[in-house]
C-alpha cells in the first residue's frame, strides 16, 4: 500500500474513533464524487433537528507548514468547490489531519496507552469566495480549529442550530 492510500485510511479511522467517543454515527457514502469521505450524525437532539449531520471531505499530510497561528494547506480546485456555498442541506467541513513523514511515527504504541501523532484540523469553506485558480487553492486555518472531540460536538450543534461556522 502506497502513503496516500495509507494516509486515506489513516484519517478516516481517526476521525470515525473521534465520532464514536463522542457518541456520534459515522458512516462513508458508496461513492465520493461530492468531495464528502465521511458522514457525521447526531441523533436524539431535542431542540433544532433531530439528527443533526454534517458531511467532510478528509486530507491527511506530512507537511506542517505555516505559522503559530494559521496552518496552511493546498486544496484541489475540485474540492473547494464542492465544499463552498450555502446552497446545501448539511454543513460541509473540511478536516485536515497533520501526521509526521514516517508512518511509523504516527501511532505510538506505550504500555498503557496509545498515542496519536501529530493532531487534525477543521475548516468551514461554506463563505469562501469563487477563485480563478485551475488546480489548488491554498487556505489559511486557524490552528485553534484543532479537531476534538469537544470541537465535533460544536459542529454537531452548529449543524442542528442551522448556522454557519
Amino acid at each position: 500500500m502506497d502513503d496516500n492510500q495509507k494516509k486515506e485510511l489513516f484519517s478516516k479511522a481517526f476521525v470515525k474513533a473521534l465520532a464514536a467517543q463522542s457518541g456520534l454515527r459515522s458512516a462513508e457514502p458508496d461513492v465520493d464524487d461530492d468531495s464528502i469521505d465521511v458522514i457525521i450524525r447526531g441523533r436524539g437532539y431535542r431542540t433544532g433537528i433531530r439528527n443533526p449531520q454534517i458531511d467532510v471531505q478528509l486530507k491527511c499530510t506530512a507537511n506542517n507548514d505555516g505559522d503559530d497561528d494559521f496552518f496552511k494547506f493546498r486544496l484541489p480546485l475540485k474540492n473547494y468547490n464542492d465544499l463552498r456555498g450555502d446552497n446545501i442541506l448539511c454543513p460541509r467541513f473540511l478536516f485536515v489531519l497533520v501526521v509526521p513523514e514516517n508512518c511509523e511515527e504516527w501511532l505510538i504504541h506505550q504500555p498503557t496507552s496509545s498515542i496519536i501523532k501529530h493532531c487534525c484540523y477543521w475548516h468551514s469553506l461554506q463563505r469562501m469566495p469563487t477563485v480563478t485558480n485551475n488546480s489548488k487553492v491554498t487556505l489559511n486555518i486557524p490552528r485553534s480549529q484543532r479537531l476534538t472531540s469537544h470541537s465535533i460536538l460544536s459542529l454537531i450543534d452548529i449543524a442542528n442550530a442551522r448556522q454557519v461556522a
